[in-house]
């Protein structure tokens, strides 16, 4: 060891460097886990069990009056001439 530094200097230099191979560790853990193709992987196994959707959702419409369509189309030109 080196003479010139003292024990708890060089204690404190192996605990920082434990600690920062322990924080590099987890870094690419965490990393990995979060890879896009492994969270497809994961969706893919637990959404196993729920059933298949049967077709897209139908679409919704709704009849609009005419005063309806006049507040509309108002607020369309005002938004239109923030733009």
């Amino acid at each position: 060891m080196f003479q010139d530094v003292s024990i708890v200097q060089q204690i404190g230099v192996a605990v920082l460097a434990v600690a920062t191979v322990v924080w590099a560790v987890g870094l690419v853990r965490v990393l990995r886990r979060d890879r896009y193709d492994v969270d497809v992987w994961r969706q893919a196994q637990a959404l196993r069990s729920l059933p298949a959707q049967a077709g897209p959702p139908r679409a919704e419409t709704v009849e609009l009056t005419t005063d309806e369509r006049d507040a509309f189309a108002g607020l369309v030109r005002q938004f239109g001439d923030r733009a």
